[in-house]
């Protein structure tokens, strides 16, 4: 069985589900009476779950504190009317040099930009060892070039877009993600099958777990793509942010 070991930052997601009926008469914001709650652990750990979810045997390195997303949704129509993220920042990783990475078939960076890795961890991690997938808020430059495989999408690819071409290297890595309009990778769009929509929220990583186990099974990005879209068409038809 293959192994494969996650790095980055986690948080705890959690829906409010309620009933929205009037508009406050003190502010034009809308009176939600909840219903349910829902909690379970995001990014990073989203990544984790539904690797493990896939059949595959995973270790995680994450911040010990606790980020947490809550978002306010009206239940009638799914519409997310508030998110509030509290503690939204983490401690730098620590001991990164002593960890015995090279023990995993495939390490994936989950990078959501909150303090837990620097450039100089993922340039580390991507120069030392190989099969590094990267998905990174980050400006893209010459610290990433050694990652294998580096998913954004498509408002990350629009930030790095003066970027991208001063590193000629990351154009046979990037794979752009862009929702119901499916993804692009070495100038090929991959189309994704369309669905009814309930949520995106935690679709990307997803897709992360999915590329990574194909890719494990097949050596062959183009299949491991087409399977990653075929588990993030499964996880938007729910609601909030579930595994595969």
């Amino acid at each position: 069985m293959n192994k494969v070991l996650v790095i980055g930052d986690s948080c705890t997601d959690i829906f409010v589900y309620g009933d929205i009926e009037r508009i406050s008469p003190e502010a034009p914001v809308p009176v939600i009476k909840p219903l349910r709650k829902t909690e379970n652990p995001g990014m990073a750990r989203n990544v984790k779950h539904n690797l493990e979810a896939l059949g595959v045997d995973t270790d995680i390195i994450t911040n010990s504190n606790h980020i947490r997303k809550t978002r306010y949704v009206d239940d009638k129509s799914n519409q997310m009317v508030l998110r509030v993220d509290e503690h939204d920042c983490c401690n730098r990783i620590k001991n990164l040099e002593t960890t015995d990475l090279g023990l995993y078939d495939a390490i994936i960076i989950s990078d959501y930009c909150k303090g837990f890795l620097s450039e100089k961890d993922i340039e580390y991690i991507c120069n030392k060892y190989n099969n590094v997938f990267v998905d990174t808020k980050k400006q893209l430059g010459n610290w990433i070039l050694d990652a294998n495989f580096i998913k954004i999408n498509h408002l990350e690819h629009k930030k790095n877009f003066e970027t991208i071409p001063n590193y000629p290297k990351l154009e046979d890595k990037l794979i752009v993600t862009k929702g119901k309009n499916g993804c692009v990778y070495m100038g090929n769009k991959f189309d994704v099958e369309e669905v009814p929509v309930k949520d995106v929220s935690g679709a990307g990583d997803t897709f992360l777990a999915g590329l990574v186990v194909e890719y494990l099974k097949t050596n062959d990005i183009e299949k491991s793509i087409k399977f990653a879209q075929e588990c993030t068409t499964k996880v938007v038809q729910k609601h909030g942010v579930t595994t595969i």
